[in-house]
């Protein structure tokens, strides 16, 4: 029975990479050459969804509190701040290769693949083994381990691998016109460290008081060796990043209220709460207190999509170190300077536009009338971010019902998209609709122009009501909340 819905879970992941291509989500990169590996770009229905993500995060971090404002850094930084972070010494993840097919793996990718080959207790077995070894940083016994489990290469079949080593992921490049006077710069590996080294800058002007946060939402680069799962895991990614500073000392609560706040927006977007759960980092790192994922259940298992960090002092401290720049806040209430702790939520904001296609993806049988069944595919993806929140669509090309349909458009588009269509039949239009995840359809028939009514069409049921024309807009606005 688990291998049956490994494979029909596998399938349903196949199904939507296949839907995202085929109606204008994601796109390959570069697909007229082969494509880069790992890399994608978003279409014009995915970037729309990507965007309404993007922007619901961005409200409800900074406009929902009167303390968070928002930050654009850079993408290229002085390469001090990476030294500084501690991404120039230690920014790896082990690899191990294969001798004989000369293919890199990460460890735990590696690891992993061949737990899912295996069934529920084993699997889990060797996952927390390896969980073990990784918090340990013991190389060989991860070497070991692949060995005794006779895990082998997917290329040549073979185990003849080589030690594990570490190797770093951030990707280098030159700053300067003149390839002799230029120095090595980094693509930012996240966008944090933008934060923390404009935290003076944002303290001072927003005239912010502690505790205040500063979010930001940015592209990041990692040199991942083995990018994976679609969009789960690339090589250019964004991230919806913001760092709390706080009074040391106050660090609990703070850790605890933005761990139940950030759950509370994931619940938001009408999930059922059985598909996430926390999971608490077995491994911390040596400046952080407290660390915990929010994880979603993908059709490949449970997976990380934000992470919630007690930092303490660290990133402020180093930077203050390398820079030789005080980077303090004078609390008043107290009478004292201080490096502020923080708190850090970092969500992906790809991996979210995943979840929500994960989650919205299904395939349904629809009884007719006649005691025949029609199907349809369905994305019921919430129409707070649905990319297109109407379509106003004329029964017929004539007769004046695409001018009403136009003029509709025309008293809508500006509060929220609308889409346009009249080709074909309208029971295909809707299925095409269905198919994009738009959550109402407006019909203009012969009837709009006697009576000054449309009919308008629920996504989800189905079902189709009657409503004054002139009431459209509000009657969507309403329900896209």
């Amino acid at each position: 029975m688990a291998n049956k819905e490994t494979k029909n879970e596998t399938n349903k992941f196949q199904a939507i990479i296949s839907h995202a291509k085929e109606y204008g989500f994601i796109f390959q990169s570069s697909e007229i050459y082969d494509g880069l590996s790992a890399v994608y770009d978003y279409g014009p229905w995915g970037s729309e969804l990507k965007k309404n993500i993007r922007d619901y995060w961005w409200k409800s971090m900074t406009r929902m509190h009167d303390n968070i404002v928002g930050i654009d850094a850079a993408i290229f930084m002085h390469p001090t701040t990476w030294k500084a972070s501690g991404h120039v010494d230690g920014f790896s993840d082990p690899m191990i290769d294969n001798k004989d097919s000369k293919k890199r793996y990460r460890v735990d990718h590696l690891i992993e693949g061949y737990a899912d080959t295996l069934d529920k207790d084993a699997a889990e077995a060797l996952l927390a083994r390896m969980n073990q070894l990784l918090a340990a940083d013991d190389l060989d016994g991860l070497k070991q381990l692949i060995l005794d489990e006779k895990i082998t290469c997917s290329v040549s079949g073979t185990s003849n691998w080589t030690d594990v080593r570490q190797f770093n992921l951030m990707f280098s490049t030159q700053l300067g016109s003149v390839s002799e006077e230029a120095s090595e710069i980094y693509l930012r590996p996240e966008t944090a460290q933008g934060i923390f080294v404009n935290f003076l800058n944002v303290q001072k002007t927003a005239r912010m008081k502690i505790p205040f946060g500063i979010a930001q939402v940015g592209k990041a680069f990692r040199n991942e060796i083995v990018a994976r799962q679609f969009i789960f895991r690339m090589r250019e990614f964004e991230q919806m990043e913001m760092q709390f500073f706080i009074r040391p000392g106050t660090e609990e609560e703070w850790y605890a209220y933005w761990k139940e706040e950030r759950m509370n927006w994931h619940l938001s977007l009408g999930f059922s709460p059985d598909k996430y759960r926390f999971h608490d980092h077995d491994k911390l790192a040596f400046y952080a207190k407290a660390a915990v994922d929010i994880e979603f259940e993908f059709p490949f298992g449970f997976k990380e999509v934000e992470g919630i960090h007690s930092r303490t002092d660290h990133d402020l401290s180093q930077h203050q170190k390398f820079s030789k720049k005080k980077l303090q806040y004078f609390d008043t209430e107290i009478n004292q300077n201080y490096v502020p702790y923080v708190i850090e939520t970092s969500i992906g904001l790809d991996r979210t536009v995943l979840m929500v296609l994960s989650e919205a993806y299904a395939e349904e049988d629809i009884p007719k009338e006649d005691g025949t069944k029609d199907s349809r595919v369905v994305l019921r993806i919430p129409p707070r971010v649905a990319p297109i929140k109407l379509a106003v669509l004329p029964l017929t090309k004539k007769d004046g019902l695409p001018e009403i349909a136009r003029d509709l458009i025309k008293e809508c588009r500006e509060d929220f998209y609308c889409f346009y269509e009249e080709k074909d039949a309208i029971g295909k239009r809707y299925r095409r609709m269905d198919a994009l995840g738009t959550p109402y359809c407006v019909t203009i028939d012969y009837q709009t122009k006697e009576d000054q009514t449309v009919t308008i069409r629920d996504r989800d049921s189905m079902t189709q009501e009657r409503i004054p024309l002139d009431k459209v807009k509000e009657w969507v606005s309403l329900r896209i909340r």
